[in-house]
């Protein structure tokens, strides 16, 4: 029942859009109707001698046939649109409970540990990672991490505070403070692993809501544990 309701939201803007299509194509009935009336009825009632020009219905005839065209592609189209959505709907819903990797800058500590890994864009000479609480607090420090680019460096913490005192679980952000041989700061990505809570839609787009806050696009993870 609630995989149908995700699907459902999921597919209602795209549902919506389809319903446009076949009003429009309702009134452009309606037009081709009343156009066709109205002709026959200048026709029938145009002066013998005077023979109306048959350009201006000719011409007008073409626009309406490609206004017609036009909406049958757009039909097409929000019906492949409705498609995906419905399978981009299915794809998060089966991810909802599981552990996943993706680009973010906090992290979960559970039952004493959490995991962080972060990427360098270029060469270091420095590295350290700082862990802080929700309100900036600067936890603990970790330093003399891998200092080479182009890899994925991991990162564990244990749960303590620069005094060696035991954390409460919960949510922490961090950064990768990194300098090179000139002191420059080096930037860097980092990816953090987090379970999926719930799914969202924007727009019609799958939003994944992650334990430790985040929100993010299914696009996005790295990896599925």
């Amino acid at each position: 029942m609630a995989i149908d309701s995700t699907i459902t939201t999921a597919t209602g803007s795209a549902a919506a859009g389809t319903s446009r299509a076949q009003n429009s194509m309702n009134t452009l009935g309606a037009d081709y109707d009343s156009f066709l009336k109205l002709l026959t009825a200048q026709v029938a009632n145009q002066d013998p001698l005077e023979p109306m020009d048959s350009t201006t219905f000719v011409s007008q005839l073409a626009q309406l046939s490609q206004v017609e065209q036009s909406i049958v592609t757009n039909s097409n189209l929000e019906d492949i649109a409705t498609r995906l959505a419905s399978a981009q709907a299915l794809a998060g819903v089966q991810l909802i409970g599981r552990e996943v990797a993706v680009p973010s800058d906090r992290i979960e500590l559970v039952d004493g540990a959490a995991e962080f890994s972060f990427e360098l864009s270029g060469e270091a000479e420095s590295v350290e990672l700082r862990i802080l609480s929700e309100d900036g607090t600067e936890v603990q420090t970790i330093d003399d991490l891998p200092v080479s680019a182009g890899e994925r460096h991991a990162v564990a913490w244990d749960g303590t505070d620069r005094s060696g005192l035991p954390v409460p679980d919960g949510t922490f952000r961090v950064e990768v403070v990194a300098q090179d041989a000139e002191g420059e700061p080096v930037s860097y990505t980092g990816y953090s692993r987090a379970r999926v809570e719930t799914l969202s839609f924007s727009d019609g787009q799958p939003t994944l809501v992650l334990s430790n806050g985040d929100e993010t696009n299914a696009a996005l993870i790295e990896r599925v544990f």
